[in-house]
């Protein structure tokens, strides 16, 4: 069971199911308002139409997610909702090591711009702390 959620949690998001889940949520009488924001990730909005479900917004929201998943193309969809997933995109994780990674290789630059004579201690210190402050 852990599988099936875990590769339903990974996979890419397709548009024409998050279009019926948000049709559904205007149609049905039950309260599925924000079940499509639920499958497209994102949590906060499905539990702020969910809390709204007895009012008429979620409903209009809903039909405005509708109209918004039908005319969008593919590529505009997959950028905002299904690229997220996919395995060839770097992760949070790796994009910030890549980043300390480049931080490093400039902090050893500048170091040895400052061995050299070339850079002053104070610029020395003042570019450290700015690099330091971007990690």
């Amino acid at each position: 069971m852990y599988e099936i959620i875990s590769k339903l949690g990974s996979s890419p998001r397709q548009k024409r199911i998050a279009l019926i889940l948000a049709v559904a949520s205007i149609i049905l009488p039950i309260p599925l308002a924000g079940l499509h924001k639920f499958y497209l990730r994102q949590y906060l909005w499905g539990i702020v139409y969910l809390a709204l479900w007895s009012t008429p917004i979620p409903r209009i929201a809903c039909a405005i997610d509708s109209i918004w998943y039908l005319f969008q193309d593919g590529e505009t969809f997959d950028s905002y909702y299904s690229l997220l997933a996919l395995p060839n995109s770097p992760t949070d994780q790796q994009m910030k090591l890549e980043h300390v990674q480049a931080a490093s290789l400039a902090l050893e630059k500048l170091e040895q711009l400052r061995q050299q004579g070339l850079v002053s201690e104070l610029e020395f210190e003042q570019k450290r702390r700015q690099l330091l402050e971007r990690i």
